[in-house]
C-alpha cells in the first residue's frame, strides 16, 4: 500500500474505539484516516463529503445502525468498501452476518475482554490484511484476473453424492444467492466452509436456513451427516468429516491454521475425498488466498468434479483464480448459474 494511498472513514459510537482504530490506521503505511463519525447518520455525511476507499462501521450505533449505513450506501451506489467492525456478542453477530450477506467487505471483530494492547494488536494484523485487499482491488493490475480464460465444460453425464463449498471475502453475500436456490429436495449433504471469526458462523448459518428451503446448521463435533442439509464449518475448528460403520460424521478440531485459515477448505475436500471419491463436487466461490487449491488437486485427483465462480462476480477473485490457473476447475460459471449447475450434476444430468 506505500506507493498508493487509501482514505479511511471511521464510524464508531465510542470515543474510545474510535481512538483507538485512528491510533491503529496512522500506523499503517498508505493509509489516511480522512474523517470519523459517532452514528451513522454522520457517517454518511462523511463519505458523501470525503468519498473513501474505506469506511469502518460498527455495528450498533445510534440514530441509524450499521446495517442501515450499508443499505443507504449500497442504495447510492457507492464504491466505499465498508469494513464491519463488530463486537462477538450474541446481539451483535446476527446483524454483523446480515451486514456481510447485504455486501459489507468484510469483519474485523472487537475484542472483548482482553488487555487494551493486545486488542490493537490483534485489530492492527487484522486491518493490515483487509486493506491490502483493498488495495489490490483499487491499485493493483486487473487484467490477471481473466487470463486464466474459460474452462471447458467437463461435466458429461454425471452423479454427485455430496457438494463442498468454500469462500472467503464475499462469501456471505455469494452463499444468500446461492443457497436459497437450491431444491429442498436436494438428496445428498452439502458443506460450507466460510471464513469467518469464531461467534459469527451460528447466525450465519441461522440466517441461511431462514431463508433457504435446505435445513442448514452449524456443524457440531459428532453430528451425523445428513442428506439434505447444509453443514457449515464453525469459526475457529476444522471441519472435517469420517466414517464411523456406515454412518459419516462431522469432526471438528482446533488443529494449526493452513493458508492462515481455520477452518480450512483444503482440509474439509482432502477429508471428503476419501469418502466420496469421483461423486464429490468442490464449489469455489468468491475469496482471498489460495484456501481450496489443494483440496481440489486432490478432488480432481479422485475424478470429482470442481466448480469455481467466474472473475466477473467475485468481490475477491482469489480463491477461484488459483484453481481455475491450475488448470483444476471443470466449469467455470457466474454465480447465478451455480445453483443449477449444482442441482443438475446431482440428479445425474451433467451442468449441461
Amino acid at each position: 500500500m506505500g506507493l498508493h494511498r487509501l482514505s479511511v472513514v471511521i464510524a464508531d459510537d465510542s470515543a474510545l474505539y474510535r481512538q483507538m482504530l485512528q491510533n491503529v490506521l496512522q500506523r499503517i503505511p498508505g493509509v489516511e484516516v480522512v474523517g470519523v463519525a459517532a452514528d451513522g447518520i454522520e457517517a454518511l455525511a462523511k463519505v458523501v463529503e470525503f468519498r473513501p476507499d474505506v469506511l469502518t462501521l460498527d455495528v450498533q450505533m445510534p440514530r441509524l445502525d450499521g446495517l442501515g449505513v450499508l443499505r443507504e450506501l449500497r442504495g447510492r451506489g457507492s464504491r466505499t468498501k465498508a469494513i464491519m467492525v463488530s463486537s462477538l456478542t450474541a446481539a451483535g453477530a446476527p446483524t454483523t452476518v446480515e451486514a456481510l450477506m447485504e455486501g459489507a467487505f468484510d469483519v474485523v471483530p472487537k475484542p472483548v475482554g482482553v488487555d487494551p494492547h493486545v486488542a490493537r494488536v490483534a485489530i492492527h494484523e487484522a486491518l493490515v490484511e483487509k486493506l491490502a485487499t483493498v488495495a489490490d482491488m483499487r491499485f493493483g493490475p486487473t487484467a490477471t484476473e481473466a487470463s486464466a480464460g474459460p474452462a471447458p465444460d467437463r461435466s458429461g453425464n454425471r452423479s454427485i453424492d455430496a457438494i463442498a463449498i468454500g469462500t472467503s471475502t464475499g462469501g456471505p453475500q455469494a452463499l444468500r444467492s446461492l443457497i436459497p436456490a437450491l431444491p429442498a429436495d436436494l438428496p445428498v449433504p452439502l458443506f460450507i466452509v466460510q471464513h469467518m471469526p469464531a461467534g459469527f458462523t451460528a447466525s450465519l448459518a441461522a440466517r441461511l436456513d431462514d431463508l433457504a428451503p435446505l435445513r442448514v446448521v452449524e456443524a457440531a463435533h459428532g453430528m451425523p451427516v445428513t442428506a439434505g442439509c447444509v453443514h457449515v464449518a464453525a469459526g475457529g475448528w476444522h471441519l472435517t468429516v469420517d466414517r464411523q460403520r456406515e454412518a459419516v460424521q462431522c469432526v471438528l478440531d482446533a488443529g494449526p491454521l493452513r493458508l492462515g485459515c481455520r477452518p480450512s477448505f483444503d482440509s474439509l475436500l482432502e477429508s471428503l475425498v476419501p469418502i466420496y471419491g469421483s461423486r464429490l463436487m468442490a464449489v469455489v466461490l468468491t475469496g482471498m488466498g489460495q484456501d481450496g487449491l489443494a483440496g481440489c488437486r486432490a478432488v480432481k485427483a479422485a475424478g470429482g468434479f470442481v466448480v469455481a465462480q467466474s472473475a466477473a462476480g467475485c468481490t475477491v477473485y482469489g480463491m477461484p483464480k488459483a484453481v481455475i490457473a491450475a488448470g483444476l476447475a471443470d466449469a467455470v460459471l457466474p454465480l447465478e448459474a451455480i445453483s443449477a449447475a449444482v442441482t443438475a450434476c446431482v440428479r445425474g444430468r451433467g451442468t449441461r
